[in-house]
């Protein structure tokens, strides 16, 4: 039976996306998020105007997106409440959000140069996508609080043990992305690691009686 229901997040599961970007210092900011979905070679992104990532994506008009596998899960959650603005918005120091400058030393990443664009590559991403700004769309009301940001794929790396010989296709039963549901990251299917963004968003995390 269906029950109708004022739901506080919809949030019901996408691909975790670590965004890197250059920051006016010329260094790479990184930032995991998971509001992403993509149509042919165009990527829609959905990020807090608040965010530093969203500022250097409206300046340098381009970045890298990392697509993380579930085993990277650790990486994520500790970037998962920083940000790489020097003075963080009031609401996220009550989040316990801290300014970290070097994100991947932070998260045990490693730089790795991209071919097109100046942002780094995460190197122990196996899907690494760079691409340039295409639009920006305000989002949210009355007053936006968030922006959709277009983007175009202009270089693919793939891991080899990902791809389907012969073939420019990606083996969907190789790759087991990340996957965040309602805050909580996801692998295969199970819920795989406690998350410190779940907590900071103080977010219920309902259990299930095991099966009899």
């Amino acid at each position: 039976m269906h029950q109708t229901l004022d739901l506080k997040v919809l949030y019901f599961g996408t691909p975790v996306v670590i965004i890197s970007s250059r920051n006016p210092d010329g260094t790479t900011n990184l930032a995991p998020m998971s509001s992403a979905w993509w149509l042919g070679s165009t990527c829609v992104l959905g990020l807090g105007d608040s965010a530093r990532t969203a500022a250097n994506l409206r300046r340098e008009r381009e970045c890298v997106l990392n697509l993380v596998p579930s085993d990277l899960v650790d990486a994520v959650d500790r970037l998962a409440l920083t940000t790489g603005s020097p003075e963080p918005s009031a609401r996220k120091r009550a989040m316990g959000y801290r300014y970290v400058a070097d994100k991947f030393a932070a998260a045990g990443l490693r730089p790795q140069r991209s071919d097109l664009v100046a942002p780094d590559r995460v190197a122990q991403c196996p899907i690494q996508l760079e691409c340039e700004i295409s639009g920006a769309f305000p989002i949210g009301g009355p007053e936006p609080s968030a922006t959709a940001f277009t983007v175009e794929v202009r270089r693919a790396h793939v891991e080899q043990d990902l791809i389907i010989p012969g073939t420019g296709y990606v083996d969907p039963i190789a790759w087991d992305p990340l996957i965040m549901k309602f805050c909580e990251f996801f692998g295969g299917g199970d819920n795989i690691h406690p998350s410190r963004l779940a907590e900071g968003w103080q977010l219920p995390h309902g259990r299930l009686a095991p099966a009899t």
